[in-house]
């Protein structure tokens, strides 16, 4: 089910080579398919988002109910436990504590005498949030609608428009709803799919057109916000979704199983990786795991998951192990180890870091405060999780006075001339002549 090997090897090698490509490549038959998709919805609008929730949601919706009423939202609370209730309260001010802290801020300097320099940070005008529902509606992210939400309210963003798709009555998870009313969500829609990613990159009769897209989606999502993405913002593109975990001898077994099936049990392409110097927990996780995976209600996902992409590698020592981590870039990565934060500061490509062995990655997802939305395929290479400062443009201003602009001139038409840009030059060589 979990292969293992060692490194270095060939086979292992080349276990690496096709995870260091993993980036997912869409089938151009399917993005033609959604490029209708996208025709439909921008030319017929509230009628399209309809024909295809009826189509492939099994539901069938009128304009008129595509926008949740207050009265459901109130109900909602009715129907949601003080118990998910408290722990959804505690888990947004904990995000919102953690995302406070790294919210940059407007700022002006001046450098050299009569030149003004800064930067204005502005929040983007409105946000569409996408959050999956699953098959049928029926798994609420609610941590998903907290990670998005939470970041783009600091921000300072007037104006947050959720989607996701329906359950087969046509409602949305009373969780979901509570979840968007306690995070300042303003809008939310009963549509999801593909079609949910156009109406808000395009604008409906219904849902209005946004400046920007975030939260996951599968495959047809995912894709739907690549197509729009030179019209709209977006976070990024994400995959399946990603664990690497770095244990040694000191590492609970039946921890590190757990923590390799909370990844392999979402998705059947998602990606769960051991590595270890020791070849005694390599023994007895792999043991353990088909014992430990027989109480899991999504068995069959994460054996497929497992089998295709998981792995076990055993290594001769830490460095090694880093070495490997830092080339995969995973989403999540754990350190089970004795000292954890002896091997933080060698992270150099990962979403985010779990130390220890009383951090399991299903804390990040939902309470500690960083945020779940992380890049995955390798992106960690060059991308963040998502922020604040993903909602926030920056503005940059200048100001010379006419001194400071004399006192540069030479400099500009120097390489603006250099460039064989006439003009540039010449807008600068007037403002001389007006003084001579």
């Amino acid at each position: 089910m979990l292969r293992t090997l060692t490194y270095p090897s060939a086979k292992c090698e080349a276990y690496l080579k096709a995870l260091e490509n993993r980036i997912s490549a869409y089938p151009a038959k399917l993005e033609r398919y959604l490029k209708k998709i996208a025709e439909d919805v921008k030319k017929k609008g509230d009628s399209a988002l309809l024909e295809y929730t009826e189509r492939f949601d099994k539901v069938k919706l009128t304009a008129d109910t595509l926008r949740i009423k207050d009265e459901e939202i109130e109900r909602a609370y009715r129907e949601v436990s003080e118990e998910l209730l408290s722990a959804i309260r505690l888990a947004i001010k904990q995000v919102r504590q953690f995302h406070e802290k790294n919210l940059p801020q407007s700022w002006i300097e001046s450098f050299t005498k009569g030149i003004i320099v800064g930067q204005v940070v502005r929040p983007v005008s409105s946000c569409g949030l996408y959050i999956p529902g699953g098959k049928g509606g029926e798994t609420p992210l609610i941590s998903t609608v907290i990670m998005t939400a939470v970041p783009a309210k600091i921000a300072g963003v007037p104006r947050l428009i959720m989607v996701s798709p329906p359950r087969v009555d046509g409602s949305l998870h009373p969780a979901l709803l509570v979840s968007a009313k306690e995070t300042g969500v303003d809008e939310v829609y009963r549509v999801g799919g593909p079609w949910s990613i156009f109406a808000l990159a395009f604008g409906t009769e219904t849902i209005p057109k946004v400046d920007l897209i975030c939260g996951p989606g599968n495959i047809y999502v995912t894709l739907a916000k690549k197509l729009v993405a030179f019209q709209t913002g977006i976070d990024f593109l994400a995959g399946p979704s990603e664990v690497v975990v770095v244990a040694d001898g000191s590492a609970n077994p039946r921890f590190v199983v757990w923590d390799l099936l909370a990844q392999a049990e979402h998705d059947p392409e998602s990606l769960s990786i051991l590595i270890t110097p020791s070849k005694k927990l390599a023994k007895a996780v792999k043991n353990l795991l088909p014992k430990e995976m027989s109480i899991l209600p999504r068995k069959e996902i994460a054996e497929e998951a497992l089998k295709k992409h998981g792995a076990i590698i055993v290594v001769s020592s830490f460095d090694e192990a880093m070495e490997l981590v830092n080339r995969i870039a995973p989403e999540h990565l754990e350190l089970a180890v004795e000292n954890p934060e002896e091997l933080l500061f060698e992270v150099k490509n990962a979403g985010a870091v779990f130390l220890g062995h009383y951090t399991p990655e299903a804390m990040g997802d939902y309470l500690a405060g960083p945020n779940h939305v992380l890049p995955t395929m390798g992106l960690a290479r060059f991308a963040s999780a998502l922020s604040a400062d993903k909602f926030l443009k920056k503005i940059n201003f200048l100001k010379y006075t006419k001194l400071a602009l004399f006192a540069q001139a030479k400099e500009v038409v120097t390489l603006a001339n250099a460039e064989s840009l006439f003009a540039h030059a010449q807008a600068v060589r007037v403002r001389l002549e007006e003084n001579l």
